[in-house]
């Protein structure tokens, strides 16, 4: 596997695990009843930003003997599968811990 095709695959695998941390993140930030507050959205967004930030120290040290002149591509290659990727787990968590079904009859669950 060549370098650039192992930062692509490293850099998804890091915005999987970054939407399910800012899925956890937003949900436990949202104050219930408070759906306008921008609050949660601006800690998402800081939290994909610093988990781009390690997948471009981790991909910096994965192409440590790239050429001067393909350095730019280490920081945007994968870049499109980290934004996308990370998105859809923030959703599918945040919508699987906020999950109120009439079925399960949760305590607490709202109808």
């Amino acid at each position: 596997m060549d370098i650039f095709e192992r930062i692509y695959f490293m850099r998804a695998l890091v915005g999987v695990a970054g939407g399910i941390v800012a899925g956890l993140v937003i949900n436990s930030t949202l104050p219930f009843g408070y759906p306008s507050s921008s609050s949660p959205y601006l800690v998402s967004v800081g939290t994909g930003i610093a988990f781009y930030a390690v997948s471009y120290g981790i991909g910096k040290t994965i192409a440590k003997n790239v050429p001067k002149d393909k350095r730019r591509k280490v920081a945007t290659e994968g870049i499109i599968p980290f934004i996308f990727l990370l998105l859809t787990f923030m959703i599918i968590v945040y919508t699987g811990l906020n999950q109120c079904d009439l079925r399960l009859n949760i305590p607490g669950c709202q109808h």
